[in-house]
């Protein structure tokens, strides 16, 4: 069964960092995923897991899509599925969140992110996501710069 999943990033103009949350069964250093619900848009997975799984929000770049097949260990040996991945520009991050007692998060540059994960399905993500990464950061700023000129509320 197809999975979404989000690719927790921040973005500096010389930088970019990527977050990972070890995964409940072997503690691999693994993106937030998960199913849809039934009528849930691939964005409302992204912003339901990625609060769930690693305690962030942010603003999904649903222009840069990454699909790869993920293996899974079960009870039979492995599964293969495919999941698709969208970059996941984080705005905040919580102390407390649904999975906090079962995950861990890690941030780590770009350049590092490849020394974490410890398969390679995970390693063509990370590397699909650093091809991508001129547009990701582009757009990344972008958003930042709409933000910081949004005019405060009315109180």
């Amino acid at each position: 069964m197809h999975r979404v999943g989000v690719l927790p990033f921040d973005a500096t103009e010389q930088d970019i960092a990527m977050l990972f949350i070890t995964s409940k069964t072997r503690g691999r250093w693994i993106p937030p995923k998960g199913r849809a619900k039934k009528n849930e848009s691939h964005e409302d997975v992204c912003h339901r897991e990625a609060f769930e799984e690693a305690g962030i929000r942010g603003i999904v770049l649903n222009d840069f899509p990454i699909t790869v097949v993920i293996s899974r260990s079960t009870e039979d040996g492995t599964e293969d599925i495919p999941v698709t991945y969208y970059p996941f520009l984080v705005l905040s991050q919580v102390d407390a969140w649904p999975e906090k007692t079962e995950r861990e998060r890690h941030w780590v540059l770009i350049e590092q992110a490849a020394k974490i994960v410890d398969r390679n399905d995970f390693l063509d993500l990370v590397k699909q996501f650093e091809a991508l990464s001129p547009w990701i950061k582009t757009a990344a700023l972008e958003h930042k710069s709409m933000l910081q000129e949004a005019p405060m509320p009315a109180q």
